[in-house]
């Protein structure tokens, strides 16, 4: 697997970035590949979610220099900033592929990165993605189409937390958010963190992870 370190990407065009992988993909002209990088401030409204559960109004937003946008994943309404690692793989499971399965590896990835740093991530059932206790440190959404999954995880490094009370997060209300640098009161930086994720997802998905510079 070819693994991109994008740095600073804004979210439309990381949307374009995934959206002609994906089609390169399902025509063999690449291989599968793993994309990760930060996003400006933004606010993205998945499937199921709604505009509802953006709580700052417009104002604020402007005020706070935080875009809002829709996205075709999965999930509901989730913050991507500074501080934070996204990550897009776009990786082909098959027609047939197990996306629970997908979905509960992409988990080991995270929780087995958090383990590196001492942080003992774990699973809710019913909810996607990664929590610490009663607080949520990585969220997860996906779209598979022809087979090919986009979208992916998003996990709190150290981003400005304050940013997740503009939002009802993932349509959870009776939880928390958190990151590695509010438990540890201190943090690698994204990039470095990218990389040991990237090692993980080697082993939890049994490929050989090289690194790759994207070919646009």
């Amino acid at each position: 697997m070819d693994v991109c370190w994008l740095g600073e990407v804004a979210y439309t065009d990381g949307l374009a970035l995934q959206q002609d992988l994906h089609e390169r993909r399902a025509s063999g002209a690449v291989g599968d590949t793993l994309l990760q990088l930060t996003h400006p401030h933004v606010y993205t409204v998945g499937r199921r979610g709604s505009r509802g559960d953006v709580l700052w109004d417009d104002a604020t937003l402007r005020e706070r220099g935080v875009a809002v946008v829709e996205a075709d994943r999965g999930g509901q309404v989730t913050y991507h900033g500074p501080g934070q690692l996204v990550g897009y793989p776009i990786v082909d499971i098959g027609p047939q592929g197990d996306l629970v399965r997908y979905v509960r590896d992409l988990e080991e990835v995270l929780i087995r990165a958090l383990r590196r740093y001492g942080i003992e991530g774990s699973r809710v059932p019913g909810a996607s993605g990664v929590w610490v206790g009663l607080s949520k440190i990585g969220a997860i959404g996906v779209k598979v189409s022809r087979g090919i999954t986009k979208h992916g995880y998003a996990l709190n490094v150290s981003p400005d937390l304050g940013y997740f009370r503009g939002i009802v997060p993932c349509g959870i209300v009776d939880r928390g958010v958190t990151s590695v640098a509010e438990l540890n009161g201190d943090a690698p930086g994204v990039e470095v963190f990218a990389q040991d994720v990237a090692s993980e997802f080697g082993g939890v998905f049994g490929c050989e992870i090289r690194a790759a510079e994207l070919v646009r």
